[in-house]
């Protein structure tokens, strides 16, 4: 007999405090991972390419981001032996199974955004 207890622990269940996939998720709807994983999903890009792209992210933003999708198996960093130094940033298949998901979710902001601005207006008006 399969418990309800023994599925979650199978799959995963993040409405259970300690479960392992609310960090993971924490990371995939970071906004900085959200854009981030964009570019990268045209292809490898160096970390100057990522800053001059995303407006508004800091170096440190940035790097800590990049650090938290590599040790996630979401991107992968490549140091190519040059002097000086390239390093380049591409998505893991496991970063790539993200982007249709993501892309969605990029899709949805920007058709709503209008719709959610009015909606705050409203909101903050009434309040």
């Amino acid at each position: 007999m399969v418990t309800n207890k023994s599925i979650s622990e199978f799959r995963g269940n993040p409405y259970i405090a300690d479960c392992p996939t609310r960090p993971l998720l924490d990371r995939i709807g970071d906004r900085w991972t959200v854009l981030i994983m964009g570019i990268l999903g045209h292809g490898e890009a160096r970390f100057s390419e990522l800053r001059r792209q995303i407006e508004g992210i800091s170096q440190k933003m940035l790097t800590q981001t990049l650090r938290g999708l590599e040790r996630n198996g979401l991107v992968r960093r490549t140091v190519y032996p040059e002097v000086p130094v390239r390093v380049e940033y591409a998505l893991t298949d496991a970063g790539r199974s993200l982007l249709e998901p993501l892309d969605a979710l990029q899709e949805w902001a920007i058709e709503h955004v209008h719709d959610v601005s009015a909606a705050q207006k409203a909101y903050d008006e009434a309040h």
